[in-house]
Formats: structure tokens, sequence, C-alpha cells
């Protein structure tokens, strides 16, 4: 058996069906597929795994999993059954859906909400679920930078000097911390820019995948959340900058003081002693 071919004896078979609907969800930092047993498996890299009664489900290792032909019902079950292997588990609402029609020798392409792929291969499967998933992951962090933006513009305000209470340094470092930790993500293991594995096997799916990138914007948000991403490291730097220098001015005051009670207490100590 190919691997990378969706066989109907194993329980996957669409023909019969105009379309099927596709659903990806993100659900954690981190899905272990290594560690999954009991699922039969269709294809790997990414994970493609045999759900429900007629459909699937592709298991990226960045916490989304995407499903092919399932009810909600369905995927309810599925999601309970992976529930053991997701890391870090995340309550978000953010998902993509669309429907798949497969129809020979017609142009793939993505007609509103309509995907039209020529088979139901594995790799294009593979691929339909990387773009969905990169989408479905950039939308989350989409809503965590804009928390973020909101919970600095206080700095903002600090640094004109319209606050009463200025930041602390532990809630500045968080931010930079929280700032890093997502672009380490965003590039390090989801590869939001790169193109998914499959790619390297059947170079002719590329168009494909170009053609879903283009759609869903994916170079354009990466680009758009980097910005924003930095403008925040910028806003977070200045203002721990400047809670160091009004420090630092505080420390010269006091030493100031120090010495001119010094200077007063020497002057009184040889008053006295006339």
């Amino acid at each position: 058996m190919d691997s990378q071919t969706l066989i109907p004896a194993i329980g996957v078979d669409w023909s019969a069906k105009d379309a099927i609907a596709v659903r990806a969800c993100i659900v954690g930092e981190r899905i272990a597929t290594k560690a999954l047993e009991g699922f039969p498996v269709l294809a790997t890299n990414p994970l493609i795994i045999q759900a429900g009664a007629s459909g699937c489900a592709v298991l990226l290792r960045y916490g989304v999993v995407v499903t092919f032909d399932l009810s909600a019902e369905e995927e309810a079950d599925l999601l309970a059954s992976l529930r053991p292997h997701i890391r870090e588990k995340l309550k978000s609402t953010s998902s993509e859906a669309l429907a798949i029609a497969f129809r020979p020798q017609v142009k793939e392409r993505l007609e509103g909400n309509l995907l039209w792929l020529q088979e139901c291969s594995a790799e294009r499967l593979q691929i339909v679920a990387e773009a969905l998933g990169k989408s479905v992951v950039l939308e989350y962090y989409e809503t965590e930078v804009s928390s973020l933006f909101e919970r600095i513009k206080p700095f903002t305000t600090a640094i004109q000097g319209k606050n009463l209470r200025p930041p602390k340094e532990k809630e500045l470092l968080s931010y930079i911390g929280g700032t890093l930790l997502i672009q380490q993500k965003m590039l390090g293991i989801v590869e939001v820019g790169e193109k998914p594995d499959p790619i390297w096997d059947y170079p002719a799916l590329e168009r494909l995948y170009l053609r879903l990138e283009n759609e869903y914007e994916l170079r354009e948000r990466l680009l758009a959340l980097e910005q924003k991403l930095d403008l925040i490291s910028k806003t977070v730097e200045t203002s721990l900058a400047v809670m160091q220098r009004d420090s630092s001015h505080r420390v010269e005051w006091y030493i100031v003081i120090l010495i001119v009670a010094e200077i007063v207490l020497s002057i009184y100590d040889l008053w006295t002693r006339r």
C-alpha cells in the first residue's frame, strides 16, 4: 500500500459525495503524534488518521486538528480521544472551515468557500490541512497580540507622564518574554512562512499551496504580526529604559542628599567645637 494514497478499503471513500466538509481548530501548543496508539494511520508527515464513519483527520504537531467529512459529534469524540496527547491545552475559538469537491481534470482552486481538487490523495489533504492550520494559528496569535496591545497602552501614557502608576520592571520583562515566545512559536515551531513537507516530494502541488497561501494571506498576516510584535517590543523596551533612567536619577539625588547631609553635619560639628 502506498502510504501517501487514501484507500477506500480503509474506510475513506468520498466518491459518492458532491463535497465534504473540512474544519481546522487549534487545541493546544502541541500534539504528541508519536505517542498516538489505536488510531488507524492513513499517511504520515503530517499524520493522517481515520476518524468517524467515513472521514479522517490531519494532526499537525503544532496543536491543530483538521477534520475531513466529520460530523460535529464525530469531531467532539475525536478531540476527546486526543485530549491525553495534547500539550498545553488552549481554550480558543479560532477555526477555519471550507468544503472540498473532487473532480478529475478540474483546475485546483478556491471559489468562495469551496475548494476544487482533482483527487483525494493524501498529499493534497495534507497541503490543505497545512494551509488551514497556519491560518488558524495566525488567527490565534492575532488575537493574542491585540490583547498585548491593549495591555501595553498604560506604558505609552506612562512615558508621556500621564500615568499615576508607572509600570513595574517585572511587568515589562514579562511582556518582552511574551513577545519573544510568540515569535519563537510562529517561526520556530509552526514555521508559518515555510512550505509544507509534502511539497518536497510532490513539487507539482506547490501551485495548490501557493493559491491557498494567497487566499488566506498567510505571508501578509505573518508580516503584520511580526511588525506588531516589533512595535510591542520597542514600546516595552523604551518604557523599561525610561523607568531605569528615572531610577538612576533617584539614586543620584539620594547620593547628593547624603553628601549635603554629611557636609551639614561636618559644619555643625566644627561649629559646636568652637
